[in-house]
Order: C-alpha cells, then sequence, then structure tokens
C-alpha cells in the first residue's frame, strides 16, 4: 500500500502509459506491453547531452528510433517528460521550462500517451483511447517501421519526409532527406537540400520500377502496399508490412544520405544488412548527365556511361576523362508537328531493361498506340512508356537518370528524328522491293521442295515424338517471341493481342506423359487440367479445353487476352499457350497446394489452416480483387469468383484464377448486362443471376460469401433445403441474435483473433447485401478489414438468398426471362 502513492509521483519502469499523475524522470522508462520497445532519456557516445527517443529495448547496441527533442537537447539529467494542463505531452528541463511539446489542441485534457507494440507512442483521450490526437509516427525521425504510413498528397505537393541525424553522435536533423515525390507517379527520393540524391523509381502497384531487384528479397522488401482509395484530403501513403510479423525489420536514413534496410538475426543478435540505396556508382542521381544510362555490368569508364542512340557528347572531351560532364545531346534535331508517314517526320527507338527517366507524367490511356499517339501529339515528348501497374507515361522534359538493368527493368520508346532510325522512305521502299523478289523466290523454292519430298518429310514429322517447346530460351519469366502468331489467328488482330510463349503439342503431350490419368490435377467447366514436367525441371499446370466440342472457346480466347496482361502477386501467371489444329491448352504457373476448397471443405484438411493462414488468405484475395478494379491497366470484373478458383502456392499464399468468364470495363463504366449468364451457385449476386447485371459489386458479392465460408469452414449451399437456405442466411440468423461466435470455425476459434474473425463475417454480410447500392467497393472492403477500430454499418438482412440456393433452379435448368435475359448453362465446376 506504501507503494501505490510512489508510483503516483514517478513512474513505474514497467509501464507502457503516462498519465496527469505521472512524470517520466530521466532515468525512469516506459516499456511497450510486448517489451519489444523502450521510451526515455538517453546520451549518445561522448556527449552529456539529454534526449527523450524510442529505442529496442533488448538489443544492444542501442538502437534509436525516434527522438523527440533532437534540436533542443538537455544539458542535464533534471529533465522529466509529462502531461501538461492542456493536455500535451511535454520534455521539460530542470526549471520546468518546455523544450518538446506534441504541440496540438486536444478537445478534451484528460489525455494519456501510451508506449504501443509497434513502437509507435499515442497521444489520446483516456475515455477513448481509438481518439488519437498525435502519434510519433506521424511525426518521423530518421526511421521508418512496419505500421507506419509514408504519406504525400500529390493536390497540394506534401511529402512527410524522414530526415537523418547530423552525424553518427548528433541527433539534430542533417542536410538529407527521404520522402515521396508526390508529383507525377509515385516514386521515393532521398534529397540533399533541394538537390536529389538517389530516387525509386515509379511504383507499379508491385514494386518501384526502379528497384527490379526487389523480386529476389520478396520476403523482406516485397511487403509495400499502397493506399487505395486515397484519403477523402488526397492523402496517399505507403505502409510496409513483413512477410513474418515476428521479424523486427526497420529502414534507416543515414546521416551521409544512404538508406538501409536492416532485420534482427535473433540467432547472431545483430542486424543483418539487406539492402541499402545508393549502393552502386550508377545508382547515383543522374550519374551520367542527361540523355544518357548508366550500367553497372560494364567497367567503369565510358563504356559504363552511354549515350541514347541518336545523341552524342556535349563535351567529348570530359567524357573521355570520364567526369561525363553536360550529359549528351540529339545529333539531329526533331520535326515536330510534320506527319510520321513523311521522310522527315520523327520516329521511335525502343530501349528495354531501362530505370524510368524522371520526372515523367502519366496519361490516362491504356494501350500502346494510344500512348504513343499522346507523345506525336506533344512537340515537347521526348519519349513514352506503357508500364504495367502504371499506365501510360510521358516525357516532356529532358530525360534524367537512366540505367540500364541486367535483369527486370522497363520498355521505353525514345523520340528521334527519321533519318536517325535507318533511312527515310524511299531506302525502305527499296528494301521491301528486294525482300519481296527474294521471299517470293524462296518461298516458291521451299513449296517446290516439299511437293517432290512430301513423303519423307511427314514420314520424319510422325517419328518426331519429343519435338521440344518451341524456341525456349532461358529469358526472364521465360518469355518467347515468335514470328508466327497463332494466337492472333484465335483471337483476331487486336491491337493489343499478348506475345506469349507458343507450345507444341508434342511437347505438351510429352510433359504430362500423353496426359495420363495420374498427372491429372482437376476437372474445370472448360477442360481438364494436369500436370506437366518441363524440361529444366519446370513444371507447369495445363488446362486443355476440349477438342470436341465449342463450349469454352469464348472463355479460353477470354483468358488469353486477360491474364497475360495482368502481373499481381495474388493472380496466377499464365505462362504459355498451344494452339495446334483442334487443341487449344493455357500452361500456368504449377501451384502444389492446388485450390482453397481442398483444404477449407475436407475435415482432415481442414486444421491446417489456422486463423493466422486464412487471414492472409483473406487479405490476398481482397488485394487481387481490388487490382483487378482499381490498380490494374484493365479494369477487370472476374464473374466467377469461389473457393476452387482461389489456389494456393507452396506458402499457401492465394492466387485467384480462371479468367474465362471475366470481362473488361472501361475506367468510366458501372455496370453492363449480358444475355449468357454463367456462373457457380451460391457465389452469384442477385441482380447478375436475375437480370443479367454485373458490375464491379458483382464480385464483391462473390467475395463476401467466399469470406464467411473462410471464416465457418462450411459452403454456401451446404445449408441449401434447411430453414435458413444458405450460410447468408444462417450468418444473419447468428448475427441478429448476438450469436456470431457460433459461425467460426471451431478449429480456429481457440486459438484466433476472435474479434478478427468476427469482423470478417461483419464485412461478409455488407458484402452479401442484395442491393447493389449498400455493398461496398473493394477499397472499402480492404480498409474495413484492415482497420481495428472504425466503425461499420449495419448490414441489411438479405432476402433473396434463399432463392439463390433453395434448389429451386437446377444448373442447367432453363428458367423464365426477366427483361429478356435467360439464365443458361449455370454449371457447378
Amino acid at each position: 500500500m506504501i507503494l501505490l502513492p510512489l508510483c503516483n509521483i514517478v513512474s513505474c519502469s514497467t509501464s507502457n502509459t503516462i498519465t496527469r499523475n505521472q512524470t517520466i524522470r530521466d532515468g525512469d522508462s516506459l516499456i511497450s506491453k510486448d517489451e519489444t520497445f523502450e521510451l526515455g532519456f538517453f546520451s549518445t557516445n561522448d556527449s552529456t547531452s539529454r534526449y527523450v527517443g524510442i529505442w529496442y529495448k533488448n538489443i544492444e547496441p542501442q538502437t534509436i528510433v525516434w527522438v523527440a527533442n533532437r534540436d533542443k537537447p538537455l544539458s542535464d539529467r533534471n529533465g522529466a517528460l509529462k502531461i501538461a494542463d492542456d493536455g500535451n505531452l511535454l520534455v521539460v528541463d530542470g526549471q520546468n521550462d518546455t523544450v518538446w511539446s506534441t504541440n496540438v489542441s486536444p478537445k478534451l485534457n484528460n489525455t494519456v500517451a501510451v508506449l504501443l507494440e509497434t513502437g509507435d507512442l499515442v497521444l489520446s483521450s483516456d475515455s477513448d483511447r481509438s481518439n488519437r490526437y498525435w502519434e510519433s509516427f506521424d511525426h518521423p525521425t530518421d526511421t521508418f517501421l512496419p505500421g507506419m504510413k509514408f504519406r504525400a498528397n500529390p493536390s497540394t505537393g506534401e511529402n512527410r519526409t524522414f530526415i537523418p541525424w547530423r552525424s553518427e553522435n548528433d541527433p539534430s536533423p542533417g542536410r538529407y532527406s527521404l520522402g515521396i515525390d508526390p508529383i507525377g507517379a509515385l516514386e521515393i527520393v532521398i534529397w540533399e537540400g533541394e538537390r536529389r540524391k538517389w530516387r525509386s523509381g515509379p511504383w507499379n502497384s508491385v514494386i518501384f520500377t526502379g528497384i527490379p531487384d526487389m523480386f529476389r528479397f520478396t520476403n523482406y522488401i516485397y511487403g509495400f502496399k499502397l493506399s487505395s482509395p486515397p484519403d477523402r484530403d488526397g492523402t496517399v501513403y505507403f505502409t510496409y508490412v513483413p512477410s513474418d510479423k515476428s521479424d523486427l525489420l526497420r529502414f534507416h536514413i543515414r546521416f551521409d544520405g544512404v538508406v538501409e534496410q536492416f532485420r534482427w538475426n535473433k540467432n547472431d543478435k545483430n542486424w543483418t544488412l539487406l539492402q541499402l540505396k545508393p549502393n552502386t556508382e550508377c545508382e547515383r542521381y543522374n550519374r551520367c548527365g542527361n540523355y544518357s544510362f548508366c550500367d553497372d555490368s560494364k567497367e567503369f569508364g565510358s563504356g559504363k556511361c552511354s549515350c541514347i542512340d541518336g545523341f552524342e557528347p556535349v563535351n567529348r572531351s570530359r567524357w573521355d576523362d570520364e567526369t561525363f560532364f553536360g550529359g549528351c545531346k540529339r545529333r539531329v534535331p526533331l520535326s515536330c508537328g510534320q506527319s510520321l508517314v513523311t521522310d522527315e517526320g520523327d520516329g521511335f527507338r525502343v530501349l528495354r531493361g531501362m530505370k524510368l527517366p524522371d520526372f515523367g507524367s502519366v496519361v490516362l490511356v491504356n494501350n500502346l498506340v494510344a500512348c504513343k499517339d499522346a507523345c506525336v501529339r506533344d512537340c515537347l515528348c521526348n519519349a513514352f512508356a506503357l508500364v504495367r501497374g502504371i499506365g501510360c507515361m510521358i516525357w516532356t522534359r529532358d530525360l534524367i537518370d537512366m540505367e540500364r538493368f541486367e535483369h527486370g527493368g522497363e520498355s521505353i520508346h525514345i523520340r528521334l528524328a527519321r533519318s536517325e532510325l535507318g533511312g527515310g522512305k524511299k531506302k525502305w521502299k527499296l528494301w521491301i522491293i528486294v525482300f519481296s523478289v527474294v521471299g517470293a523466290f524462296l518461298l516458291g523454292l521451299c513449296i517446290w521442295i516439299l511437293w517432290k519430298f512430301k513423303k519423307r518429310v511427314k514420314a520424319f514429322l510422325w517419328k518426331k515424338k519429343d519435338f521440344p517447346v518451341s524456341d525456349i530460351r532461358e529469358k526472364r519469366d521465360f518469355s518467347v517471341k515468335s514470328s508466327s502468331s497463332p494466337i492472333q489467328v484465335l483471337v483476331g488482330d487486336q491491337v493489343n493481342t499478348p506475345d506469349l510463349p507458343v507450345f507444341s503439342f508434342n511437347s505438351v503431350a510429352s510433359a504430362t506423359g500423353d496426359f495420363a490419368e495420374e498427372n491429372k490435377l482437376g476437372q474445370g467447366g472448360f477442360g481438364t487440367v494436369y500436370k506437366g514436367n518441363f524440361s529444366g525441371g519446370r513444371e507447369m499446370a495445363v488446362k486443355r479445353l476440349s477438342g470436341k466440342s465449342k463450349q469454352g472457346l469464348e472463355e479460353f480466347k477470354n483468358e488469353i487476352l486477360l491474364i497475360a496482361k495482368l502481373q499481381h502477386r495474388n493472380l496466377v501467371r499464365l505462362l504459355g499457350c498451344c494452339i495446334e489444329d483442334n487443341e487449344k491448352m493455357l500452361l500456368y504457373e504449377y501451384l502444389p497446394n492446388k485450390s482453397l476448397d481442398r483444404f477449407l471443405f475436407d475435415e482432415s484438411k481442414r486444421g491446417i489452416l489456422d486463423w493466422r493462414k486464412r487471414w492472409e488468405i483473406i487479405g490476398g484475395i481482397a488485394r487481387g480483387l481490388l487490382y483487378l478494379h482499381r490498380d490494374s491497366r484493365l479494369k477487370i470484373i472476374h464473374r466467377d469468383l469461389k473457393a476452387s478458383n482461389i489456389l494456393l502456392d507452396t506458402e499457401m499464399n492465394p492466387k485467384i484464377s480462371d479468367f474465362g468468364m471475366a470481362r473488361i470495363f472501361n475506367y468510366r463504366q458501372d455496370q453492363a448486362n449480358t444475355i449468357r449468364v454463367v456462373g457457380t451457385y451460391g457465389y452469384m449476386a442477385p441482380e447478375y443471376a436475375m437480370e443479367g447485371i454485373f458490375s464491379e459489386k458483382s464480385d464483391v458479392y462473390s467475395f463476401g460469401v467466399l469470406l464467411l465460408e473462410i471464416v465457418s469452414g462450411s459452403k454456401n449451399v451446404s445449408y441449401r433445403g434447411s430453414e435458413h437456405g444458405s450460410l447468408i442466411g444462417y450468418a444473419w440468423n447468428l448475427w441478429s441474435q448476438g450469436k456470431t461466435k457460433e459461425l467460426i470455425d471451431p478449429t480456429v476459434k481457440d486459438n484466433g483473433d476472435v474479434n478478427e474473425a468476427m469482423r470478417c463475417i461483419h464485412v461478409g454480410m455488407l458484402c452479401t447485401q442484395d442491393s447493389v447500392y449498400y455493398r461496398p467497393n473493394m477499397g472499402s472492403v480492404l480498409l474495413m478489414l484492415e482497420s481495428r477500430t472504425g466503425h461499420l454499418p449495419r448490414p441489411r438482412q438479405p432476402t433473396f438468398h434463399s432463392f439463390l440456393n433453395s434448389g429451386e433452379i437446377l444448373d442447367g435448368q432453363d428458367v423464365a426471362s426477366v427483361n429478356d435475359v435467360t439464365l443458361t448453362t449455370v454449371v457447378g465446376r
């Protein structure tokens, strides 16, 4: 009892909270609940100055992640940290003079300061801890931690920056800063004063394009996400979520302007350096000057820096001295305003595997021809690029800070005078005539040879059983460029026809053991899927369309045109196709864990999916759908989202598959009608099943059903014939009675986050509301799932779920038309 008053005067070192009655004096500290972070007073080496900061509690040497009074140190050990009468958090010296304050205006003065497990120091209302007035995460110093928001506002030009220490032992603000450039495509930049030192390249929804090796560090760098949609004031922000949340990771900008990423090695008890930028000579900003590029694969010297084709050094002598002063300039001026079909008009040359230049502008077009036209129409345009995940970019300023990568990078089209592209119209007309004559002669000769020796050729082809994959070369992503295009023959001469590797039928048959039963992975609505073992140990999943029927042909074409253009970690990758005679096959990445329904609805395997895995699967599916609806170059409605179309990789990461039903929307289109309603009962939105109307909210409905299935471990249609009619009806009945917990799968109820699961159920019911108007979009869904404090709206009672799942409509049964739309060929797959 004697100790209680004492704790009101001085803080207890195990507390994580400061109240109005507590004071943290020099020597005391706050410790987060999980004992990861500690807040208190510290000094740097060989210094008597005292600072208030946050550091890792049990890590040596002391690693500071935030400093309060960095520009006003205390001269002695008489300082204190306390809450003032107006509710602000203060650092005061021995004379009780304020040297640092949160400087906010709380609505009430009953505030408390809490050190969270993330390392965030929060000033909030004592009566409502969710009401936060100030956070240290919103006022960072030199360290970016998981959970922080890396903010920027494109409309106002605001970018909250990280500023390093002045030196290793001086926490005062240094001359460098790290932040997001809010102008144009978002990218991370290091500044030295007003001058740029390094930049990451634009964000393409997956990686920063100027750091292509992010793909090699999937576990520790691939966790960046961009907020979508923006906040009400237009603010966007990056967050970072490590793949293993138990890992301690931090990004730190050093006093010399170099950004490092570290992971704490629990076994060796030290910080492991994962990345640092800039790391090479070529990563220094605009190392070779304007209109040139740097190539780190070459020895440094004049060969490492090269002018773009069509450009020459501004100062040849300085270039030869390897100072690269002035960069490069055009050899021949552009002839802007004249037609590209004339001898004098400008043209374009493609550079591949490049870091895109700085200061590009995003143009709202979504195909290569329109992007090129946008550049041609602007006399100031020097280059354009169509970047997956960003769209069309053009450059009207000098091309600066370019780098050629050995692996990865983007393609950029450089604008040049026609004479720099190999001659004018008359010259290439002459070559066309020459090649036409020679080609006609050779074609005639080949036809004569084939006719004369047709029997031998035919016999040779029949004996060739192990015909290899056509022209597969060792390139990234196993891409193949072929002069012949059976894809164009199948889908028509479309502008955006994808360039896919084309495999021969014999090579696929050989890889699948002549489509042996033991290699069969599953049976879909329009074909069978086999496992294929190709040369080099490459495993793929082969989807074979039935050759005797045209059923599924449109879906086959659709998958070629759509999925080949999509790139996201939560979408299955299309690796190639086979189109030969009546055989049509698609080749995907092989995912050994197959589909989600094999685990979710199997009593013997359901236990493998603990709550943490289910939560990550839910988040991955939501991010994949958000990419399809909002972030991809094409706005795509999947229309057949269900558990069997969610595939799982070796780490149980989800990937959305089967885009045969998908449809493209333009970005101003909200909904569409179809006279061919196909899909799977139990997942179809009412407006789609009954009227043929579909939109992105149709996918939201399917996601809501899937969300309820993942949490409960039960199929939606397993309640058919019961008083509830479906899982949706059962969930509503439990929720309305305050018994939501009973819906949670018993295998995860005891070892999972029950509140998190109940929030998922609530979001699932919001997604499955009958009215399209009341359903949230995927951006709102993801925000509701990831927010633990936001208030969720009350869902409306479903009415159509029993009709859609009662069995009154059988698979394949004809039904009455509604608005001249007929429900046909509904396939349960």
